[in-house]
């Protein structure tokens, strides 16, 4: 066949029954992808765009099934004979190869993909480029060259080398009142835990010490794409919020958990911080404490008995860090709302707390809410209320005076090294100061006696 990749062509990859590492030493330098494309012109150019984009990473195109560690099928869509077409010539992959990722029209019918090629790696819709391409670096991951890559395999990184994001999802099913992220960024669409485990195993190789997990709905991860399992380390993974949070345990990394609603199978993930899986943090932007407020507010899992529930966690896990951010002067707040917010912030005894000031935000529902707060007594409801923070934080600190604690080390100087305990996130909380300390470096997880604690921060001095 004289071109790799021509309409109704199906020049592909490799055999299904060689293992992984057998294919790998056959493909040599770079891994090889085979490709079929099926269907139209502009499934042509579809084929092109995501081939171009793996050339320009490193993989080659194979010229037959056998040549290839990964097939990629375009399909077609229009005709119930060309749907059929393309799940022969999906048939035909998976058994001339075995590793078979499939795009295109028909993509959009993934049950009955399934149904009838139920080994497919992975299955795309039309035009999701970025998704083939992922899927084709779990499948087979581009080989990294130092001498030649300008990027190295874990990406480039705005954060210090030690710690890194680590997105989960994107988008957002909720729908409260104040925000506009959904009309932004759209309804909550999750990674594929494989390519999440893959991303955070790259970061950890290269040297990352803190993985810090974010998404708009952290603890929601997975339902739109019912749970789905992808193979790691042997074994099928699913995508739950508490599957992935074990997994990440096992990297050797902390593990920081950011924007968790608190729906009630947060409670399982309690015990993995207990354990020292992961670390006892969980950021949960409650916004309010009044039921009235949170009604309005469209707050999801807002009928909770929240500082119940943070109880109950403490008995589990008595390190536990609980940090937060809140809204005074929302539309309706009464005296009696915000007084509600004062004492349930003192009975949950929170970490770490932010605050805002109710804002208008153009296209948000809030806008159209009665009872809007005027700015004076907004402005002296945030003084009262950072002032019951602070009182609150400082007491909290106070607990961990005299304690040996693991702190990670941000930046050094000829005055002593700043760094964070378990219970602060970077940018956002406190600080452990170890004043005229330099033997260590950032990035450094070292052990440190407190002795001393503020309203915010923490000083120590290093242990052996």
């Amino acid at each position: 066949m004289s071109s790799t990749i021509a309409r109704k062509s199906r020049t592909a990859t490799k055999t299904a029954a060689a293992p992984a590492k057998t294919r790998r030493a056959k493909a040599k330098s770079a891994p090889k992808v085979g490709f079929v494309s099926l269907g139209c012109p502009k499934a042509l150019v579809d084929s092109e765009r995501i081939i171009t984009k793996l050339r320009a990473e490193g993989y080659a195109v194979a010229a037959d099934y056998k040549g290839a560690d990964v097939v990629v099928v375009n399909t077609c869509g229009f005709l119930n004979s060309a749907k059929q077409e393309s799940l022969d010539a999906i048939g035909e992959a998976m058994a001339k190869n075995g590793r078979v990722i499939v795009t295109g029209c028909l993509g959009v019918e993934e049950a009955r993909i399934r149904a009838e090629h139920p080994g497919v790696l992975a299955v795309t819709g039309p035009h999701q480029y970025e998704q083939v391409v992922s899927a084709v670096h779990d499948a087979v991951p581009p080989l990294h060259d130092p001498f030649v890559d300008l990027v190295p395999p874990e990406g480039l990184h705005l954060t210090p080398r030690h710690y890194a994001y680590l997105k989960i999802s994107e988008g957002c099913n909720n729908r409260c009142s104040f925000c506009i992220i959904p009309s932004i960024r759209g309804d909550l669409a999750s990674r594929p835990v494989g390519q999440v485990m893959a991303e955070a195993e790259r970061l950890v190789k290269a040297g990352v010490k803190e993985l810090l997990v974010i998404s708009q709905d952290t603890s929601a991860y997975g339902l739109d794409i019912k749970y789905a399992e992808s193979p790691w380390k042997g074994s099928p993974l699913k995508a739950r919020f508490l599957d992935l949070s074990r997994a990440l345990g096992d990297l050797g990394a902390w593990v920081r958990m950011h924007y968790v609603y608190p729906y009630p199978h947060v409670d399982d993930v309690i015990p993995l911080m207990a354990e020292g899986k992961i670390l006892p943090y969980l950021d949960i932007p409650f916004q309010h404490a009044s039921p009235q407020v949170l009604k309005a507010m469209r707050r999801p899992a807002h009928q909770e008995k929240t500082a119940e529930r943070i109880r109950r966690w403490r008995e589990v896990c008595p390190d536990l860090a609980v940090r937060s951010t809140f809204i005074v002067g929302f539309p309706g707040e009464t005296d009696a709302d915000f007084e509600m917010l004062l004492q349930w912030l003192k009975e949950a005894k929170l970490s770490r707390v932010g605050c805002f000031r109710y804002e208008h935000v153009d296209g948000a529902k809030a806008n159209d809410l009665p009872g809007h707060v005027p700015a004076e007594v907004m402005d002296e409801r945030w003084h009262r209320f950072m002032a019951v923070a602070q009182e609150v934080s400082r007491d909290v600190l106070a607990t961990k005076l005299g304690r040996t604690i693991d702190v990670i080390v941000d930046e050094v100087d000829e005055e002593g090294a700043l760094a964070r305990s378990v219970w602060d996130a970077p940018e956002i909380d406190g600080s452990v100061f170890l004043n005229g300390e330099t033997r260590v470096k950032a990035g450094d997880i070292v052990k440190a006696k407190v002795v001393h604690a503020d309203e915010y921060d923490l000083w120590a001095e290093l242990v052996g």
